[in-house]
């Protein structure tokens, strides 16, 4: 047999430290509103045939989780995941023998950008100082946090004669589904620390190789003559 229900207990308002804990932040996991933002992945976009674009951008967003710019053509944001130094494609060849086999490196026209650790633009002043090459190699030039680039297609992702001329395209390509961080040249690995490639050592041939093409150029113009 089923007892009597004993009468609701009248509810008791909580003291007022006691809401003031429960509404205050952990010091260990931050705002609530800011630890779900850090770590929530980029929203998945569905591939559309009749927007090539939105493919694209489909496929760094969803493949690598990186991010892009809004609008046409696909750009991608600069600073979150790496930074970009830019210089000649001729000056840049000599330096792939610095980077990671999975170091992505896109070219575009006559120029080479290769991707490096996010925060390497602001310490590229300091290395070239270092380096004795301040001021004396204006063809190398880094994007940071706020720039972009544009994004080549995706490898594989057209047939071979479509690329339009000047468009940038993938020397050596991210992988879908890799963590790129681990590839690019970073000051953190000075002295052999990781496994990451040194990016003085980088600097310094993209650097050497950038005066020298500057140079050549430079004796190949025609004498004027007053």
């Amino acid at each position: 047999m089923v007892g009597p229900v004993p009468p609701p207990a009248s509810p008791t308002a909580p003291s007022t430290a006691a809401a003031d804990a429960s509404a205050a932040p952990s010091p260990a996991t931050g705002p609530p509103a800011l630890a779900a933002a850090s770590t929530a992945p980029l929203p998945r976009r569905a591939p559309d045939p009749d927007r090539p674009a939105e493919s694209v951008r489909g496929w760094y967003e969803n493949e690598l989780g990186w991010a892009t710019v809004p609008g046409e053509p696909v750009r991608l944001r600069v600073g979150l995941r790496f930074d970009v130094l830019d210089v000649p494609a001729e000056a840049g060849r000599p330096a792939l023998r610095h980077l990671a086999p999975g170091s992505p490196v896109a070219v575009q026209g006559d120029r080479m950008r290769l991707l490096v650790a996010a925060g390497s633009t602001e310490e590229l002043p300091g290395i070239l100082r270092w380096l004795e090459w301040d001021a004396l190699v204006p063809d190398l030039t880094a994007t940071g946090a706020g720039g972009a680039f544009e994004a080549p297609p995706p490898p594989g992702g057209t047939r071979p004669g479509t690329t339009l001329q000047g468009a940038a395209v993938w020397m050596r390509p991210p992988v879908g589904g890799c963590e790129v961080e681990a590839s690019l040249p970073t000051m953190s690995a000075l002295g052999g620390v990781g496994g990451a490639p040194d990016l003085v050592r980088l600097v310094d041939t993209l650097a050497t190789h950038c005066h020298r093409v500057r140079l050549r150029r430079a004796c190949a113009q025609p004498l004027a003559f007053s």
